[in-house]
């Protein structure tokens, strides 16, 4: 997989990407809201869904504004933990959570993914929504989530995709480096953030491939799916 960067070929990705989202933080509900047309709330509901084991400890990497961890509150668990590389999302985040008084259920707290700040076994699901792509070192990640996971745990990810048939990929391609990258420019003036989103989107592997990585972390029962013909991803796995 390629690896493609927001802003340039000298600093690390992770570096650019939690400079990135600090940038475009004050803007990205509005216009994760405005470019999925209101989706991306069907879209988690329907991935937390997935998660059948009854979860108590849940965590959430790459959770942003804590949209996808405040889906799995329907599960019930005892605890959710949300981790973030951007602090500024981290911020918004929390400050979504006290206006829903989930504060003192969901705790978000600055982390990596790449050394995730969890004893092994902890946690019983873990979500990743739009965040692999992002990863420093995915492999490195994804074995990370499976060191925290207890055994019979749930790995759930979600992921844009333009791997379709051919009239799909050509509408999803369209979608992404025409629509995402002018109306992103036109609400974040960030053109970087959402060029990067739409070549970060197109440059991602392939559900063959990633199922391989899933497999090669020790993963089993691994499924892919998709949602919304084919424009989202979805991996699940079982440690």
């Amino acid at each position: 997989m390629k690896k493609i960067k927001p802003y340039n070929s000298k600093e690390s990705k992770r570096s650019q990407i939690e400079s990135m989202f600090d940038d475009i933080s004050k803007r990205y509900d509005k216009l994760n809201q405005i470019l999925t047309f209101g989706l991306h709330k069907r879209w988690r509901k329907r991935a937390i869904d997935l998660i059948d084991n009854n979860p108590e400890k849940i965590l959430d990497i790459a959770t942003g504004t804590a949209d996808f961890a405040i889906a799995a509150k329907k599960l019930n668990p005892k605890s959710i933990i949300g981790i973030d590389i951007s602090e500024k999302m981290i911020e918004i985040g929390n400050k979504k959570l006290k206006r829903q008084n989930l504060n003192n259920f969901i705790r978000l707290k600055i982390a990596d993914s790449q050394n995730l700040p969890f004893e092994d076994n902890y946690f019983d699901a873990i979500t990743i929504g739009f965040g692999v792509r992002n990863f420093e070192e995915i492999e490195k990640s994804i074995s990370e989530a499976y060191r925290v996971l207890k055994k019979d745990g749930i790995l759930l990810i979600m992921e844009p995709s333009t791997k379709n048939n051919k009239l799909l990929s050509l509408l999803s391609k369209f979608y992404f480096e025409v629509i995402v990258t002018n109306i992103g420019y036109l609400f974040s003036k960030n053109s970087s953030a959402y060029n990067y989103l739409s070549e970060s989107v197109k440059a991602f592997l392939d559900g063959e491939s990633f199922l391989k990585i899933l497999d090669k972390a020790k993963f089993k029962n691994c499924k892919h799916l998709k949602f919304s013909f084919g424009i989202i991803d979805l991996y699940w796995a079982k440690k």
